[in-house]
């Protein structure tokens, strides 16, 4: 790990407090997107086209259960980038705006899903990706001032990238499902095929980019293996697809560890 870099002022408090306002943002959209204060399931939102049945890239609904994990990790940073430790830190100061952007940008998308608006949810989606991308961007090329920042930042966000790459994917079959592209088709489950093969070669090249950090690469295989899942037991089989997802997110694995550990023994051989 790199020497830390800490900023000799602190960050002020209307900084913090607009932090904590769009991370708190986030985390009550999720409860209205749950359908736990009145809003509707995402599941049932859009028309149903972001169901677990809905699309041949559509994973089951036990995958989802990530966003608890993502949602936990965005209110512990909220606390953390509350302490004088993270209100030091010259990573949160280059890290404050993106994450603000992507704690907004995921209570928006969960908004216009609330009004069936899935054309626009994929336009907030992928600046939502664009964004997260930025923070990882960020987070390799700024060290963490503590172990505690270098896990809160990467659990949360490197994990977080990894889930919005696969439902990116999803939100997009559910759009083209609506339009009627490919209903039926029999080219449908090839281009799925090919999209799955795109998102191994991703998460593969992002743990390069991040020195062997797994994080993105989990988030993914997570993801890869539920469509997988979905495609065997759901309504909408699909034993190509299925099994094909289950054999992509094996093999992401396989190629993320072969990657992660190529790097670290090249990091090993380099020190004295």
């Amino acid at each position: 790990m790199k020497e830390p870099q800490r900023s000799a002022s602190m960050a002020p408090w209307p900084t913090v407090i607009l932090e904590i306002a769009a991370l708190g943002a986030a985390i009550t959209a999720a409860f209205i997107g749950s359908g736990a204060l009145g809003g509707t399931s995402i599941q049932d939102a859009a028309g149903g086209y972001l169901g677990a049945d809905s699309t041949l890239l559509a994973p089951s609904g036990p995958a989802f259960s990530i966003w608890s994990f993502i949602y936990l990790g965005l209110a512990v940073f909220a606390v953390y980038q509350a302490l004088p430790a993270g209100r030091r830190s010259e990573t949160l100061r280059a890290l404050r705006l993106p994450v603000a952007a992507s704690a907004l940008l995921n209570a928006a998308w969960i908004a216009v899903v609330q009004f069936d608006l899935l054309a626009l949810s994929v336009v907030v989606i992928f600046a939502l990706l664009l964004v997260l991308i930025w923070i990882l961007v960020r987070l390799v090329r700024f060290s963490s001032s503590s172990r505690a920042e270098h896990w809160i930042m990467w659990l949360t966000y490197g994990v977080y990238l990894g889930w919005v790459n696969v439902a990116s994917i999803a939100n997009v079959s559910a759009l083209l499902s609506s339009w009627g592209v490919g209903a039926n088709a029999a080219w449908a489950p090839v281009a799925a095929l090919v999209l799955l093969a795109l998102a191994v070669i991703i998460a593969v090249a992002v743990c390069w980019y991040c020195r062997g950090k797994l994080y993105t690469a989990l988030a993914m295989a997570w993801g890869i293996a539920w469509i997988g899942h979905s495609r065997l037991t759901g309504s909408n089989e699909s034993q190509l697809v299925g099994y094909s997802a289950l054999a992509a997110a094996a093999l992401l694995l396989l190629c993320a560890a072969g990657v992660a550990l190529r790097l670290r023994g090249r990091e090993e051989l380099s020190q004295p």
